[in-house]
């Protein structure tokens, strides 16, 4: 093989190996998971704000005496689901909530906060 041919077989191996690397990248930033937009939206942090805060609060409620175990599960296990939820909107969206959907989570958030209590 001549010095040339294989500099041309060089090339595109490693062009081949770039591309390969190059497409998990690729497909998580097409659905908005590598994203600063999506990780840093103004919507998906108040929301996701407001989750750690009931979640600081329901463990501050059971610490006090206030809810039992399986109260605070079941408040966890409702927290778990809105969270499940916010993330499915987003990713059905380009990594971000609309107001309207946010409006939705947090009408939920409200629910599971009047049970916590202040």
């Amino acid at each position: 093989m001549s010095t040339r041919s294989q500099s041309a077989v060089s090339l595109l191996t490693l062009a081949l190996a770039l591309a390969a690397a190059a497409i998990p990248v690729l497909a998580r930033a097409a659905t908005g998971q590598d994203s600063a937009f999506a990780s840093t939206h103004p919507r998906r942090e108040q929301v996701n704000e407001r989750l750690a805060s009931q979640n600081r609060r329901i463990k501050a409620k059971v610490a006090a005496g206030d809810l039992t175990g399986k109260q605070a599960a079941k408040l966890h296990r409702d927290d778990r689901n809105i969270r499940r939820e916010e993330r499915l909107m987003a990713s059905q969206n380009r990594g971000h909530i609309t107001k309207a959907e946010q409006g939705v989570l947090n009408r939920q958030e409200n629910a599971v906060g009047s049970q916590i209590g202040r």
